[in-house]
Formats: structure tokens, C-alpha cells, sequence
């Protein structure tokens, strides 16, 4: 069975397919879903699907992203904690970061916007410290900026996540070096991903984590189609066979387990 490390059930949920979506990530093998925050938009939403999911297969997280900061960043950061004491508890923080691709085409407002999202980022990371919470990080475009948040903030390496890792072999070598690691989307399978093949394989199967990052960034040979959790077994199927050289079934176990292990589940 696979665990889908990352998605966002939210588009399916508001337009009512997210039965029709769960039940065919169950088809698929996919188990577990982790539904990742963004914005206090999503927290409340996140966490009722958690808790009325059938047989347990939700888990969510909740986060600021830092296409969600704007000047009003400090208030909805300060509704964090509250999240871990009203329950069902948050799998982890985030997604929270740095982003460079969205910003402003104006530079003056992108310097502001960019110092807000440090901000917030540094302080979401203080609280995923006091809690001891694994950490789900979005970095574009600002990978040197983020390691080096993480790294001043003390949270421990061991429970963070790069997710939608896009860098290359190099990078990896940073985030393994301290402990952390990147998990990976349909990206895997494009032609034109050898940086993050080389990515993958530097760090190597046993701290493997797949995702869909739904309902974006669809696989092959689904490319084109809005991204659901059934379509991780194609990315999966792909790692195993073009990446790893093992078998789906080895490969779905190892990275279930990594997932866990991060989750502390």
C-alpha cells in the first residue's frame, strides 16, 4: 500500500468528489492521504475530513504558505498552536517556506512580500520547535534561504520534509548531510526531470517519500489531467522501475514506512 505524503483535498471536497477521489486512491493502493494545509481557509475544512474519514485514511496538517502571507501574516500564524490542542491533532506544520515565483513583478513590493514571508516562516518554525512537530516545507526559488532558516530555528533536521523536491543531486547532499530529506511528486516521471531522478537516487531509498502534491503536477502518462491521490501509483510505479530498478511492491512498502517514521505514526 502506498501513502500519498502530500496533497490538497480541498478543490475535491468544496465541488463534492472527494468520495469518488478516496475511493479510487483506495482502488489504487494509496491508504493514506496527508490533505496539507495552506491558509487558514483550509485548517477547519482539513481537519473535519480527518476526522470523519473513513478507516483512518486522512491525515492533515496545517500551515501558512507563503503564497498565503500578506501583511495579516502575524494573526493567522497566532491561531497555529491552537490547532494542537483543539484536535484531531495536526500530522505536522506546514506547508510553510519561501517563494520567489510568485512574487510581485514590482521589485520594492517583492522585497516586502519576501521579508513577510521570512518572517512567517521563522515563526512557524519556532512553534514547530515548542511542539516538537514535523515540519512540511515549500521552497521555490529559495532553497539556500530556507536551509538556512531551518538550520536557525533548531527545529530538528529528522522531521523535516522538503516537499516537491525540484533541486538536484547537490541539494539533497545539503538536506541529507543535516538529517532532513525531500519527498517527490510526478515530477519524477517527466522527461525533462533528470536533475531530480539524480535527486532521488542521491538520496537514496530508505529515506524515499512520494507525493502527488494533487491536484497538480500530474504524472505520466496522465500528464494533462487535474492530479487526484490514485494517480501516486504511476509516480510510484515509475520510481520503482526507472529509478531504483525494484519492485512496486518493495518500493511502496519502504516509502510507507518512511512516511511514518517522519510522521511519528
Amino acid at each position: 500500500m502506498l501513502i500519498d505524503s502530500h496533497t490538497h483535498l480541498e478543490s475535491f471536497a468544496r465541488r463534492g468528489d472527494l468520495e469518488p477521489v478516496l475511493a479510487r486512491a483506495r482502488a489504487a493502493g494509496v491508504d493514506l492521504l496527508v490533505t496539507v494545509g495552506t491558509s487558514t481557509d483550509d485548517w477547519d475544512l482539513y481537519a473535519g475530513l480527518e476526522a470523519t474519514a473513513r478507516d483512518g485514511c486522512v491525515r492533515h496538517t496545517a500551515g501558512l504558505h507563503p503564497c498565503s502571507v500578506d501583511e495579516r501574516w502575524a494573526e493567522q500564524v497566532g491561531r497555529l498552536e491552537e490547532r494542537w490542542r483543539t484536535g484531531p491533532t495536526p500530522a505536522a506544520l506546514g506547508e510553510c517556506g519561501l517563494d520567489r515565483f510568485h512574487l510581485p513583478s514590482d521589485a520594492e513590493a517583492a522585497a516586502r512580500v519576501f521579508a513577510w514571508q521570512e518572517a512567517a516562516f521563522a515563526a512557524q518554525l519556532a512553534i514547530a520547535r515548542r511542539l516538537g512537530s514535523p515540519v512540511v516545507v515549500h521552497s521555490r526559488g529559495a532553497f539556500r534561504e530556507c536551509v538556512a532558516a531551518v538550520d536557525a530555528s533548531g527545529v530538528d533536521w529528522a522531521r523535516v520534509v522538503f516537499h516537491c523536491f525540484t533541486e538536484g543531486a547537490a541539494e539533497m547532499a545539503e538536506l541529507t548531510r543535516r538529517g532532513g530529506r525531500g519527498s517527490f511528486t510526478g515530477i519524477l516521471t517527466y522527461k525533462s526531470a533528470a536533475d531530480v531522478r539524480a535527486a532521488a537516487r542521491a538520496q537514496g531509498l530508505g529515506r524515499l517519500m512520494l507525493e502527488t502534491d494533487a491536484p497538480y503536477l500530474t504524472p505520466v502518462p496522465l500528464r494533462g489531467q487535474p492530479n487526484e491521490p490514485a494517480f501516486l501509483r504511476h509516480t510510484a510505479a515509475y520510481a520503482a522501475a526507472e529509478v531504483f530498478g525494484i519492485s512496486l511492491d518493495e518500493l511502496a512498502a519502504v516509502t510507507s514506512a518512511n512516511v511514518r517514521r517522519w510522521l511519528a505514526l
